[in-house]
């Protein structure tokens, strides 16, 4: 299994993007200057590459070489263009399944959905450039390999995805408390797309109010909430059973 790599020192890191590494993010050390950590800057804007800026004791952390102010991890997958993946998608299925990930920012839970994700047929999965999980070591071992298996798109913003997945006929179906409607009530015969929120705050307002219909799953019990990778497999797994259901009765 290839494992996250991680490199330093500014003009390396040009180099890496310059070549289509896929770099998952670049943490920058505060107040850094000078012309080569402009052009760092430039690349990282024109790639979309997420980045952060960080005291120098973190990259001291990361590192314990001579990192120049500048430290990068480079995933173990490539990720996939929503245009072209989506696309190619839609010409090959006639009910295709995807699943948006708004902010999930544990790398476990983002590998425990990745592997029901692949489990229960999810064509591509679809997360932002900033501030979901990054695909570390720890995402493809709890992913058990699927993350090798399933398209993962990037995107700026979550909202811009869904609409274009509702432009190309796909139904979005948002995962939340703040809604009447069960799950239970939402067909999933036709193509659609599966929107889970992050683990502390949920599916941002502005995507809930983006998105076709909003759906909950019934608790039962004095605990208000489940793990998201939980609540995501039990979507997941009530579009299959409506989809071999349908199979069954067709055949």
């Amino acid at each position: 299994m290839q494992k996250t790599t991680q490199i330093y020192g500014i003009r390396t890191i040009i180099e890496a993007i310059n070549s289509n590494e896929p770099i998952d993010k670049v943490f920058i050390q505060r107040g850094l200057k000078g012309s080569l950590i402009k052009e760092l800057e430039h690349l990282l804007r024109k790639n979309q590459i997420s980045n952060s800026y960080v005291p120098i004791e973190k990259l001291d952390r990361l590192t314990k070489n001579n990192h120049q102010g500048v430290v990068a991890n480079i995933s173990p997958i490539a990720f996939h263009n929503i245009n072209e993946k989506v696309e190619e998608i839609m010409l090959n299925k006639k009910q295709p399944l995807f699943l948006l990930l708004d902010q999930l920012s544990d790398v476990r839970n983002f590998g425990a959905i990745i592997r029901t994700a692949e489990c229960t047929g999810v064509d591509a999965i679809i997360i932002q450039t900033k501030g979901a999980a990054p695909v570390t070591a720890d995402t493809i071992k709890t992913s058990a390999g699927a993350a090798f298996k399933v398209p993962i798109i990037k995107v700026d913003h979550i909202k811009d995805a869904i609409f274009h997945l509702q432009a190309s006929g796909i139904k979005v179906i948002a995962a939340t408390e703040k809604t009447n409607q069960s799950v239970y009530d939402i067909s999933f015969d036709e193509g659609c797309a599966i929107v889970m929120g992050s683990e502390g705050s949920g599916i941002s307002p502005s995507i809930l109010k983006a998105s076709d219909h909003l759906a909950k799953l019934p608790l039962l019990g004095d605990i208000e909430s489940l793990n998201v990778s939980v609540a995501c497999g039990v979507f997941l797994y009530e579009a299959v059973r409506q989809r071999l259901n349908s199979l069954n009765e067709t055949s």
